[in-house]
């Protein structure tokens, strides 16, 4: 009986430490679940792949706002340069006949040997212009034209404001011959650099002395030189 206990308890031993075995490898099977939640982390991952491609797009829309204000950049640029085409076309042109209003009045001084004429030129024509150098200037007489000899050195080229005036002289020889001489009936300027001619009254003495033909009796300096003509 006692060998039969023995055996008895021997089993029931064997059979407590099977239990026990079975429940160990139950418990080991039930924490290898949550490895297999680990492994699906694709959610995490997934995360992760949108957080990467949200920094791309993040990135590119760096890009975009970096490509705009190189672009508002070069726009500036080209600003700049349209300004330096402005600064060229505002030259000012000269003064042309028609935009001016030519006068002439006798200008000579008591006890000279010559007479003097000043010719005045008014710009007229509503906008700033250049003058400079001589004008050309004939005397009719009854003879046919004859045509002042240019003297003087010629001035600086000058702005001629609109309403502004300048003028030049003309002298001539005094007829003191007693003599008839040669009679003066108009005078023709034609401003510098132009071809169209203003004919107005000669307002000087009526005459001119005979001469040789030697030589200009009639001179002109250049404009700005008014009562410089000889």
């Amino acid at each position: 009986m006692r060998v039969h206990r023995l055996t008895f308890a021997a089993l029931a031993i064997a059979a407590g430490l099977s239990l026990t075995a079975c429940q160990s490898g139950d418990d080991g099977t039930g924490q290898s679940a949550p490895s297999a939640t680990s492994r699906e982390s694709a959610p995490g991952g997934g995360s992760s792949a949108n957080g990467t491609d949200q920094g791309a797009g993040s990135d590119s829309g760096g890009s975009d706002q970096s490509g705009g204000a190189g672009t508002g950049k070069g726009s500036a640029g080209k600003g700049s340069t349209a300004g330096t085409g402005s600064d060229a076309s505002g030259k000012v042109d000269r003064c042309h006949t028609d935009e001016l209003e030519i006068t002439a009045k006798d200008d000579t001084i008591d006890g000279d040997p010559d007479g003097t004429v000043a010719v005045q030129l008014k710009n007229g024509g509503g906008r700033d212009c250049t003058i400079s150098g001589y004008a050309g200037v004939d005397l009719k007489t009854g003879s046919g034209s004859l045509s002042a000899k240019r003297t003087g050195a010629p001035t600086d080229r000058t702005v001629l404001k609109s309403g502004q005036s300048t003028a030049f002289g003309i002298t001539y020889p005094l007829n003191e011959s007693g003599g008839s001489g040669v009679r003066i009936t108009g005078l023709l300027v034609t401003p510098p650099n132009e071809t169209k001619t203003v004919t107005l009254a000669w307002p000087g003495g009526p005459t001119l002395p005979v001469t040789d033909g030697a030589g200009a009796p009639v001179k002109v300096g250049p404009i700005g030189s008014a009562g410089q003509g000889g």
